[in-house]
């Protein structure tokens, strides 16, 4: 079934090429209220597409954000229901003046479509979208049932994706998420992705004056905000970079043997790894460079400020600081509980009369990990293991997709990432691009994984599936 299905998609590889192009060249920023009428186009383009190809209860999911695009195919009785997970919002394209050529209009140059999107994740969406509309094509239906959820907020964080879920739980009902977002993690040893971590935020206000003052009539005499934030963030971690919260990742899932074999293999060339950006080796020596970014937590301070930061000079002593920290996360670690400990733990550090308010919780979202022996693992395995000729590497990814927590969290079910992206195409920075070499492999891929899932029954999955958070 799935080779017939496969022929048929690389025979029409041109035209499917020809529809991502078109997909690009809608600007679909979804941070930037400017870039309005092209997210709208993008919906609309993948409405028609879904309809097209045959897809029943096409809509729009709307939670007060960007609205999500939903289409479904449910005549498989007794086969798994597969969420199929993309997203068509894009990074915004700046610095312009950095792209060889215009960021909307897709150019090939040495085997790659370099466009915003391309590889992050139009290229591997599309691949998933088309799939399913070959197997109704050439079969007639799918060998699983299939629900679309292609979001429109990935690259803002997914604000409303809570209540998009809230809203549409019925509806979202499934035994397992495919994402065609979280792609390959090495250009040359076959992986694949099966987490990410997790993500916790807060914005930190200190105050130690009511208001503020000159230096040369203050100064050596009173607290300055700036300097005690920047005391009170150092006491985060150690000299050598160690987590020094207590408690931090108390609750974490150890590692095991596989994870630290993984992380060995796709290890990479450390001093590469810092050469790129000319940065500085830090953090816990205990662990590698390719564990400390993908399976151990970290907690960074993403921006700081206060006092006077215009054109030239004031001599002021600031009353206020502010700062906006932001933690990765690993299986096992609460999301709150881990805010909370980095809120204990500042106002522990706090002088006496130095006064810290936090912003409200809220935009976490869980660590996510695909278990050993869950049956998308297996199948995914067992179609990678057949195409590269050998088992593939397990990958977890050192940022945060947040649907992969939060529907495990809401619905219960886990999600494999089974995008075609490699790690160096450039996504979010100018010049991204998607190897054409990728669009025929994954138009392989998906119909090998789709075929194999349908092997089995959804009573299959029933062991994997997890309450919900209601």
């Amino acid at each position: 079934m799935s080779q017939a299905v496969a022929d048929h998609l690389v025979a029409q590889k041109d035209a499917i090429l020809d529809r991502l192009m078109a997909l690009l060249r809608l600007p679909s920023v979804s941070t930037d209220p400017a870039y309005a009428e092209g997210m709208r186009a993008t919906r609309e383009f993948l409405l028609q597409r879904l309809e097209a190809l045959g897809l029943q209860n096409v809509r729009l999911l709307d939670g007060g954000g960007q609205p999500a695009v939903y289409g479904e195919w449910l005549g498989a009785p007794g086969k798994p229901t597969i969420v199929v997970y993309g997203h068509y919002d894009v990074q915004p394209p700046d610095p312009l003046d950095l792209w060889v050529t215009p960021p909307f209009e897709p150019s090939i140059r040495d085997g790659r479509l370099y466009a915003r999107g391309a590889s992050d994740v139009k290229g591997s969406t599309l691949i998933a979208v088309e799939t399913i509309g070959a197997f109704l094509a050439v079969e007639g239906g799918c060998p699983v049932n299939v629900k679309f959820f292609l979001e429109g907020e990935e690259e803002t964080g997914s604000p409303s994706i809570r209540r998009i879920i809230e809203a549409h739980r019925e509806l979202l009902a499934a035994d397992a998420v495919l994402s065609a977002d979280g792609g390959r993690a090495s250009t040359t040893i076959p992986t694949l992705n099966t987490g990410s971590r997790g993500l916790c935020k807060l914005e930190v206000t200190l105050r130690s004056a009511g208001k503020d003052m000159h230096s040369g009539r203050y100064g050596g005499a009173v607290r300055n905000a700036i300097h005690e934030l920047a005391r009170l963030v150092a006491t985060l971690h150690d000299a050598e970079g160690r987590i020094q919260v207590p408690g931090f990742d108390s609750d974490a899932t150890p590692l095991t043997n596989r994870d630290r074999a993984d992380a060995a293999e796709l290890a990479g060339d450390e001093a590469a790894f810092y050469a790129g950006p000319q940065a500085l080796p830090h953090g816990d020596p205990l662990y590698s460079v390719r564990e400390r970014t993908t399976l151990r937590p970290s907690i960074d301070v993403n921006g700081m400020w206060g006092g006077y930061t215009g054109a030239g000079s004031k001599t002021v002593i600031a009353a206020e600081a502010h700062a906006k920290i932001t933690a990765r996360l690993v299986p096992g670690q609460d999301p709150d509980a881990a805010r909370q400990r980095i809120v204990d733990h500042l106002q522990a550090h706090c002088p006496e009369g130095v006064v810290l308010e936090f912003s409200p919780p809220g935009g976490n979202s869980p660590s996510s990990t695909l278990p050993d022996g869950h049956p998308l693992l297996v199948a995914a395995e067992a179609v990678v293991r057949e195409a590269a000729g050998r088992a593939p590497a397990r990958a977890r990814i050192g940022g945060t997709l947040p649907i992969t927590g939060i529907f495990q969290e809401m619905l219960g079910i886990d999600t494999l990432m089974f995008g075609y992206a490699m790690p160096d195409e450039d996504v979010h920075a100018p010049n991204e691009f998607f190897r054409l070499a990728s669009l025929e492999e994954g138009l392989r891929g998906w119909p090998a994984l789709l075929s194999r899932l349908g092997e089995q029954e959804a009573a299959s999955f029933a062991p994997w599936r997890r309450a919900p958070v209601i």
